[in-house]
């Protein structure tokens, strides 16, 4: 039986461990693969319990801390995922540098927008326009979390920004991977962000998707493993 080329990824990701390509890499590969999925929802509550640990508390009862092996561990499964992707990327080089020169060839250019520090009181001392939130709509029954949306048209596509909380009391019960996704035209989505939330937990953050107001249909906040929990439909 073949092993998923991912098979090594959920402890780093859900410790953090995972470099942003890589992580962005393994978040894309989440929505296809189920025992994936079930091995970041195994351990997703680990960090959690491990930020709650009392160290002092801890000394008491325990011997001395033999020398940690999990930096280690986590060194060498990034090692090895970097061997095993080096051929890949020679080969995706040469294919990007031919379609780079077709591209020159019949005049067809793209720009990539990248974000930058925004001053709040805006140009010349102008306040900053202010973004209008509204409720996501469960999908089913009432669920574990709460979230209001704002989105705000730009030329390259629309700024999303999300204020969420996981309710304290939840049938959950522990710390869960989550993610907000953008529905497009003909079916085409794209993942604007995911977190690690705990019962208890709010979060607030801005991110983009390259649809613009008038491609975008929703917007879906759901579970690591796609199941939707809250949505808005863009009028």
């Amino acid at each position: 039986m073949t092993r998923c080329e991912f098979a090594y990824d959920d402890g780093a990701y859900v410790l953090g461990a995972l470099a942003p390509a890589e992580r962005a890499a393994y978040e894309r590969h989440l929505g296809g693969c189920a025992s994936c999925r079930e091995a970041v929802a195994e351990i997703a509550v680990l960090p959690g319990l491990l930020g709650r640990l009392d160290p002092a508390g801890l000394e008491q009862i325990l011997p001395p801390p033999a020398p940690p092996r999990v930096p280690a561990l986590l060194d060498e499964a990034r090692q090895r995922r970097r061997r095993e992707r080096a051929a890949d990327r020679r080969r995706y080089a040469l294919t990007t540098l031919a379609a780079a020169g077709l591209a020159l060839l019949v005049g067809v250019g793209a720009a990539v927008a990248l974000p930058r520090p925004v001053d709040p009181s805006g140009p010349r001392g102008t306040p900053a326009p202010q973004v209008s939130m509204v409720a996501m709509r469960p999908v089913a029954a009432a669920g574990p979390v709460h979230a209001d949306l704002g989105l705000t048209g730009t030329k390259w596509g629309t700024e999303v920004t999300m204020r969420c909380g996981y309710d304290a009391r939840t049938s959950y019960g522990k710390a869960y991977p989550f993610r907000l996704v953008a529905r497009g035209p003909n079916g085409a989505t794209e993942q604007i962000g995911s977190w690690l939330a705990a019962p208890g937990d709010d979060l607030s953050f801005t991110g983009a998707t390259r649809f613009t107001d008038a491609e975008l249909i929703s917007v879906e906040l759901q579970k690591a493993d796609g199941t939707p929990l809250l949505t808005y439909a863009v009028p």
